[in-house]
């Protein structure tokens, strides 16, 4: 098994951020303030804790003001919609992201469609979405968007080659496949009702899975040196030999050693794409903090 075959989404995530903090050097320096982004938590839950405090940590270290804003979980819809005004209205916010998911007595999508959409930089936002549709600049989801870097980065142009995605949801599955699209790739999206998936993902150049079921996509679906990007993070009990008791893993959605036996490079779980999400997070607050400030970043500069 040639370690070649792993892509290795952790190297990549921190090239990427060196490459912002090189940038928004020269932001700070050009605009007389530093890129900001704003973080909302609503409640206690540990999952978000973690990586809200992740978020903080990174975008500091990358040199960007970072706002944190930690809301208690009976904070009302009302008042976390007055906060995201306040927010939109704040020239030193480049960025805002509400982190999810919030508690029942609030809906997601008003909180949502109530960001700034030049501010929207998780690309949740259903302009964000239009203008992903469409072509026009905007806010890409970040884990799809990094999933698109990997892919380029291994296999340069994706022009022509048959993508498989499985999975349809509005955070990776349809931005995916947009942007698979946009870098002119024969896109199919695949879901849980598709007819013989195994057959279609195996004529696929590239398979995105995204999902959310553990190892549900076996080596022999896989076309040999198929590229194999996968989005799925799900804990299982570790029934390695050797592994401790009720003990548990973090798997993806394909099964990962039979897989690198046959695809042509294949991203780990964990250390593939999850560790993009953030980098990328980073990135489209500096593209953001550009933006509104009226300075020109080239296309290829991150």
């Amino acid at each position: 098994m040639s370690n070649g075959k792993i892509i290795d989404g952790k190297a990549f995530a921190e090239d990427l951020r060196g490459r912002v903090a090189v940038l928004a050097a020269q932001f700070e320096a050009h605009a007389g303030r530093k890129a900001g982004l704003a973080v909302v938590l609503v409640g206690e839950d540990p999952a978000s804790q973690v990586y809200v405090r992740s978020k903080g940590k990174q975008t500091v270290a990358c040199g960007m003001a970072s706002f944190e804003h930690k809301l208690p979980e009976d904070t009302g819809e009302g008042a976390l919609l007055d906060l995201v005004e306040k927010l939109n209205a704040d020239p030193a916010v480049d960025g805002i992201l509400v982190q999810l998911p919030l508690p029942p007595h609030i809906d997601e999508q008003k909180v949502i469609a109530a960001i700034n959409p030049d501010k929207d930089v998780d690309g949740f936002h259903v302009i964000s979405a239009g203008r992903l549709a469409v072509g026009q600049p905007g806010f890409v989801p970040c884990t799809p968007l990094g999933c698109l870097m990997l892919l380029k980065d291994r296999l340069g142009s994706l022009s022509g080659l048959d993508a498989v995605v499985i999975g349809r949801s509005n955070i990776v599955g349809k931005p995916m496949a947009q942007l698979l699209l946009a870098e002119s790739c024969t896109v199919t999206v695949a879901h849980s009702r598709t007819r013989d998936l195994p057959a279609v993902v195996r004529r696929a150049d590239i398979v995105v899975a995204a999902v959310g079921r553990a190892e549900m996509v076996k080596a022999d679906w896989l076309k040999p040196g198929a590229t194999v990007i996968d989005v799925g993070i799900n804990r299982v009990p570790d029934t390695r030999p050797g592994a401790e008791p009720g003990k548990t893993r973090l798997v993806g959605d394909v099964d990962y050693a039979g897989a690198i036996q046959v695809a042509g490079a294949i991203t780990p779980v964990p250390g593939g794409v999850g560790p993009m999400t953030i980098a990328v997070l980073l990135r489209n607050t500096l593209v953001a903090a550009h933006r509104n400030a009226g300075i020109a970043l080239a296309d290829d500069a991150i």
